[in-house]
């Protein structure tokens, strides 16, 4: 698969490196050039170049920048971005007395239904983005005997599509968790996480498999 990654950040690093690893060609844009020659080197991907070179290399896009700049990015490369799936792993948080919040209006509003109401000719996943970006350097996340199940919301069947191959072939095992309008639960799920992380607690501790449970039974008849 071809990939563009918009950003040079650790997160666009991380992923990038692993989808490198998988055999997947990658280029890397920003809007310092130079920065995405340094980023594209570290991970060794096929090349570098601008935000638009970056939009336009491949099939899929890695929206890898700040969450509240992210719609108005896809909005200036829409016309780049018709036919292609973007991939937004953004986390819309902030500061609060208790901890992150999310700088979203809640509901159904995510930075991902933004990214596709910027960009309506685009597919949207959101993706990547409950895991730190530590996760991503692994050669193939498992955890317990597991391989890391990554979840996703798609809003078009070829998004859908996409983000599962993409997601397997990095060893991983993809998550449906519905179409675009729940990308904001899984927006909530990561700021939720983080706090927990912050806060010195461990987040997959609250969800046991219920298979695991004493006196568990098969749900088959």
């Amino acid at each position: 698969m071809r990939i563009g990654i918009l950003g040079t950040g650790s997160m666009a690093t991380a992923l990038g490196g692993a989808w490198v690893r998988a055999g997947h060609e990658v280029l890397v844009g920003g809007r310092n050039v130079a920065a995405a020659a340094t980023a594209a080197a570290r991970i060794e991907a096929a090349g570098h170049g601008d935000l638009t070179e970056a939009a336009s290399y491949g099939e899929a896009v890695l929206m890898a920048v700040p969450a509240d700049s992210a719609p108005r990015l896809a909005r200036e490369l829409a016309p780049v971005l018709a036919g292609r799936t973007v991939l937004d792993c953004t986390v819309p948080m902030e500061p609060g007395p208790d901890g992150p919040l999310l700088t979203t209006a809640g509901g159904t509003d995510s930075v991902a239904t933004r990214i596709a109401a910027a960009a309506p000719d685009a597919g949207v996943a959101k993706v990547f983005g409950i895991c730190h970006e530590s996760i991503w350097t692994l050669p193939r996340p498992a955890f317990e005997g597991a391989p890391l199940a990554v979840p996703f919301c798609a809003g078009t069947p070829a998004a859908a599509v996409l983000a599962a191959e993409l997601i397997t072939s990095m060893g991983c095992s993809p998550l449906s968790c519905g179409g675009l309008s729940r990308a904001a639960l899984l927006e909530a799920a990561a700021v939720l996480a983080i706090g927990v992380w912050w806060s010195g607690g461990e987040a997959r501790h609250a969800f046991p498999s219920p298979a695991l449970a004493p006196g568990a039974v098969d749900d088959e008849p």
